[in-house]
């Protein structure tokens, strides 16, 4: 990939992995500039959220990338609350991120999945406005989904482990096995069982 090409993919818009009624409907930042090229969600060689997807038990094997649609027969998805892509999230600004909040509130009603899994803790809180919001289960529903706010999984974010965020990540996945649907009525994922 060619520093071009990373530069004209800045600000394109990559389309979700999504379905209706998905038992976890991951959220991102926002694209990253190998995303925008590739199409693929959470391309960049440094992030680890298909590493930690598949240690936390969420798939049955490592995906890689160009495999992201193997996620909806998963009952799982990916969205963004910044739809835009930049070479790093802080290019984005509180607006962009509330005005992403919304967005993302509109698109959960419509889907109906059964947990919301924003991965970036401080994304969560500026679009939601939710200052003191913590890694974990969140009190409040977005489009009546039940939320989750996860590590990010950026190789920039060298607080956390793969290891740790596995674990966390397991914690959501244990959630959604005790928690049955309410309204929102979606067949076992293959992991479930």
């Amino acid at each position: 990939m060619t520093p071009e090409e990373l530069s004209a993919a800045r600000d394109h818009i990559v389309p979700d992995v999504v379905a209706g009624g998905l038992r976890v409907l991951f959220c991102g930042i926002n694209p990253s500039l190998m995303t925008a090229v590739t199409g693929h969600h959470f391309a960049h060689p440094g992030n680890r959220f298909w590493p930690v997807l598949h240690r936390s038990g969420f798939t049955p094997r490592q995906l890689r990338p160009p495999e992201q649609a193997e996620l909806l027969g998963l009952g799982l998805g990916i969205t963004n609350v910044v739809a835009r892509a930049t070479a790093r999230a802080d290019e984005l600004g509180a607006e962009e991120f509330r005005e992403g909040g919304a967005a993302l509130t509109a698109k959960v009603e419509l889907l109906a999945p059964q947990w919301l899994a924003v991965v970036g803790i401080t994304a969560y809180r500026t679009a939601f406005g939710e200052p003191r919001a913590r890694i974990g289960p969140q009190e409040r529903t977005v489009g009546g989904a039940h939320v989750w706010a996860l590590p990010n999984p950026s190789g920039l974010n060298a607080h956390w482990t793969v290891r740790s965020m596995a674990d966390e990540y397991a914690r959501l996945r244990d959630a959604v096995l005790t928690r049955p649907p309410t309204d929102r009525p979606a067949p076992g994922p293959p992991w479930a069982h």
